[in-house]
């Protein structure tokens, strides 16, 4: 009862979600099924969750306790939800394998140009060292990104452009300025787990759409959008987060155009776009920035120690996230940070960086994929680009189960339910290419698999 009692208050169950099976619930916390079977009646008759015949339990809103995003670290309390991955990858051990995070290796990062670049900020002007950030972020950064834009076929005035302090940031301040508690928000299925759990935050409705090779499935999007009128959608059009998957034109269109019949705002977060060997269909750049907004960050492809991100938009959105931005952060992202982005980003080392990455990544998604196909795991596609392979899981094992087991010998994965609003990615995982290459990662895979599977035949033949 106090696990629930503690995802209910991190808001990683909201009203209407529906509770872990009784089976899955009783495996996480290591207790009896009929010891779940009376914690969720005890439960039920708090009046904080409901039975549906033949369905199970789901939350049912009321009673529910102060906004808390942090639970006991016990691992029997720790539910594997959006929030687990992030927490096993942030805390992991020193020597732990995260195939499971977010980020490249430190050995594929630009460590000397990063190096440089902190050595001529020792002898910049004092005011860099010392001083806040700009509303708007440094002026050096932006025109970079100005410049990039118009490559890609994107133009964005001076005025419709601003650093935050970093991608996570951008989403909250367009979360704050334009959402209110109970507004409902689109999101794919699967989609990057840290969007659900930040929109939860946020007391919303969260509402998802299967995705699939060329983007949202338009028919199921076209009758959410109209059903739910939801205020955002929020989605990822380059190098899809988990799947890999891009958007086709004939998609973006018909995206588009639905936004635009119902008066939704589309968020692009697009921080994966330079991981692409050409470039895809992007909303913003079909929109102009009229009801579309574009978020990124350079966490993937230069430091994630280093934070900044940005936001593109309507300029009328940007002097009030401006304004926002001030009063919570006080001005822009570090001038630190800034100077040392645009340094990087101004010289020829990270064209050179970029184009070792796709070389380097390439080879990892290929062979990567055929170490997993040694375990009977397959990509659900194989990307033209970046660092993640959305694959399914052979018959009968679940990943969320997988991922506790590997956990334990050091090894961090990412679940696909972790991904799934809708809770029908268990047979599916998302790995990390350039985390994957250690042979330690396919040998606790295989061992966690062999366990389930003799932890699930039945009685007589264990016997």
């Amino acid at each position: 009862m106090a696990a629930i009692r503690g995802r209910l208050a991190a808001r990683a169950l909201a009203p209407g979600d529906r509770l872990p099976s009784i089976r899955r619930f009783a495996t996480t916390m290591k207790v009896s099924p009929s010891t779940v079977v009376e914690a969720y009646d005890r439960l039920a008759a708090e009046g904080l969750i409901r039975a549906r015949q033949g369905s199970g339990f789901y939350v049912t809103g009321g009673g529910l306790p102060p906004l808390a995003l942090t639970q006991a670290a016990s691992p029997q309390e720790l539910a594997v939800d959006p929030f687990w991955v992030s927490r096993q990858s942030l805390d992991a051990e020193p020597g732990a394998l995260k195939p499971g995070c977010g980020w490249l290796p430190p050995d594929w990062m630009p460590d000397e140009a990063l190096r440089r670049g902190f050595r001529a900020l020792a002898r910049a002007d004092g005011a860099i060292l010392t001083d806040y950030g700009g509303t708007r972020g440094a002026s050096v950064l932006r025109r970079l990104l100005l410049g990039r834009f118009a490559e890609a076929g994107l133009a964005v005035a001076p005025e419709q452009l601003m650093l935050t302090g970093s991608g996570t940031q951008a989403l909250d301040l367009i979360c704050r300025f334009l959402l209110r508690p109970g507004d409902a928000v689109l999101v794919d299925d699967p989609c990057y787990f840290n969007f659900q759990a930040l929109l939860r935050a946020h007391q919303v409705r969260v509402l998802s759409v299967p995705y699939t090779p060329s983007g949202p499935d338009i028919t199921a999007f076209e009758t959410v959008v109209a059903a739910e009128r939801p205020r955002l959608y929020l989605t990822n059009s380059g190098l899809h987060n988990p799947t890999g998957a891009g958007l086709s034109p004939q998609a973006a269109f018909r995206v588009l155009s639905a936004a635009a019949a119902n008066d939704m705002i589309i968020v692009e977060d697009d921080i994966f776009a330079d991981f692409e060997p050409e470039s895809s269909s992007r909303l913003a750049a079909l929109d102009g920035l009229e009801r579309v907004i574009r978020i990124g960050s350079f966490s993937k492809t230069l430091s994630a120690a280093t934070r900044c991100g940005y936001i593109a938009a309507r300029s009328d959105w940007i002097e009030g996230l401006v304004d926002l931005q001030v009063a919570t952060n006080f001005g822009g992202p570090s001038p630190v940070s800034t100077e040392l982005l645009a340094g990087v980003l101004a010289g020829g080392s990270y064209r050179k960086h970029m184009e070792e990455l796709h070389r380097r990544l390439a080879q990892a998604r290929r062979e990567v994929a055929a170490r997993l196909e040694t375990l009977g795991i397959r990509p659900w596609l194989m990307p033209r680009g970046g660092f993640y392979l959305w694959c399914r899981l052979p018959e009968g094992i679940d990943s969320a189960e997988l991922a506790q087991l590997a956990v334990m010998q050091g090894v961090v994965l990412a679940p696909g339910n972790v991904f799934s609003v809708a809770q029908t990615a268990g047979s599916f995982m998302r790995f990390n290419v350039a985390q994957s290459r250690d042979p330690r990662v396919i040998e606790v895979l295989r061992q966690a698999m062999a366990t389930m599977r003799q932890q699930g035949r039945p009685a007589a033949a264990r016997d």
